[in-house]
């Protein structure tokens, strides 16, 4: 009966620790991906307001 009962708790153990894996990839994954999209983001402002300046030193922006 002991046997049975820590074959259990191992067993219960494991899972426990799979799904902290799991959810410490996802969590690495979104945080990534949170990540990237925002220097995208930053990257493409950037980018944007720079030709916006160069169009108003041309005189082609009012």
């Amino acid at each position: 009966m002991i046997g049975l009962s820590v074959a259990v708790g191992r067993f219960v153990e494991a899972l426990f620790w799979a799904i902290l894996r799991v959810a410490g990839v996802v969590t690495f994954a979104v945080v990534g991906v949170a990540m990237a999209a925002l220097l995208v983001w930053i990257i493409a402002r950037k980018l944007w307001v720079r030709q916006r300046d160069r169009q108003a030193k041309r005189g082609e922006r009012p």
